[in-house]
Parts: C-alpha cells; structure tokens; sequence
C-alpha cells in the first residue's frame, strides 16, 4: 500500500459550516463532506477527527495526480494565508461528492420504489382476501 494523504477544508456554505476532508491515496482521491450547524471551533474540528474520522463515508475514487515537491517553509506559509482568505474546495473533490450525492440518491430511488411495491402488493393481497370473503358470504 503507498502513501496516504489527508487533509480538510472548513469554509461558510450558506447557511451552515462544511468541512471536507479529502484523502490522496494510490492516485485516487477519495472525498468526504461534513455538515456542522454553528461555526466549529478549532478544538470542535480536532475532537470530530478524534472520535469520527474512521466513520466517514469517503466517495468513490476520482483518478488525480498529485505533485511530490518540497517548499520553501516561507513560500508555505504565504500558501496558507492564501487559501485560508479564499474559499472553496478543488475541481476534483466537488466532483467526487457530486460522485457520491448520485449514488446516495439512485439507492434511496431503489429502496423507495421496492418499498411501493411491497406496499402495493400487500394491499392487492388484502383486497383479494376481502373479496374472497364477501363472496362466501362472511
């Protein structure tokens, strides 16, 4: 197994707080989304990796590549300032919740629709049932 990367981002989305976190692994980068209610704290945000990380439900990989090179400490910093100032989150991790969301909705399609018909099923079997009884006469 190669190398694994983490990293998240934590910005305002009208009305509520979203973290992602995305996570480099062989080539592939796998995203997850959190929703928090009022704005997280830095210590809220360290607790929620502490006891929830490994219960994030990450998309399906996106192939990406990711570039191996070393920084100057304070060309680094600038970078954070800077994305710290912008927000929003790369192509690809929008991609890959976008991935997820459609997923997530053909198999809430799937299970609903199996719930209808097993509804529709058990009441055709309770009228059919009614009318044999009317016709013996009960």
């Amino acid at each position: 197994m190669g190398e694994v990367k983490c990293s998240s981002t934590v910005f305002f989305d009208a009305p509520f707080w979203v973290a992602i976190f995305e996570r480099y692994e062989d080539g592939k980068l796998y995203v997850s989304k959190v929703t928090f209610g009022v704005e997280p704290k830095d210590y809220d945000i360290y607790e929620f990796v502490l006891k929830h990380y490994y219960e994030l439900q990450y998309s399906p990989a996106v192939e990406t590549h990711v570039k191996e090179m070393k920084k100057n400490p304070k060309r680094m910093q600038r970078e954070i300032r800077k994305s710290l100032e912008k927000t929003g989150v790369g192509n690809k991790s929008w991609q890959a919740l976008k991935l997820q969301h459609e997923q997530n909705k053909l198999e809430r399609k799937a299970t609903s629709r199996a719930k209808k018909k097993a509804e529709a099923d058990r009441k055709y079997e309770l009228k059919q049932q009614k009318k044999k009884e009317k016709r013996r006469g009960r």
